[in-house]
């Protein structure tokens, strides 16, 4: 059975390239805008795996990853952020959020499914960062 990924990402061209690269690599993937329709998809759909972009309308990452890791149904799903934001003290900031993985933008074709097929076979709550 195939891993379900969840993009929430609010640029329509990255969203794009995410959903065709890991639809590629044989992913189901459903996708979200903002955090707000992020909560209610992992909130009513099984989900494997969150890559979630930071800055959006209507709920930004921070306030959806907070709600993810609030909710007893939501708190064990891996979390992989993908930003723009590549200051020191912002990674902090966002990997404090208790997120599992951490890319900058522009995505890396060739990093990004290796790093979410290591994310979906560990049990554990392993940290990646690639910058």
């Amino acid at each position: 059975m195939a891993k379900t990924i969840l993009v929430v990402e609010d640029n329509q061209m990255n969203q794009q390239l995410m959903v065709a690269l890991l639809g590629h690599y044989g992913y189901e993937v459903i996708q979200a805008e903002n955090g707000a329709e992020a909560l209610s998809i992992a909130n009513s759909q099984h989900v494997d795996l969150i890559m979630m972009d930071m800055q959006m309308p209507i709920m930004n990452g921070y306030e959806a990853i907070k709600a993810l890791r609030q909710d007893e149904r939501t708190s064990a799903i891996k979390i992989l952020v993908i930003t723009s934001f590549a200051l020191n003290d912002e990674k902090q900031k966002i990997l404090d959020t208790g997120v599992n993985g951490f890319m900058v933008k522009p995505i890396d074709t060739r990093e990004l499914p290796r790093i979410v097929a290591q994310m979906l076979e560990k049990e554990t709550q392993q940290t990646w960062k690639t910058e």
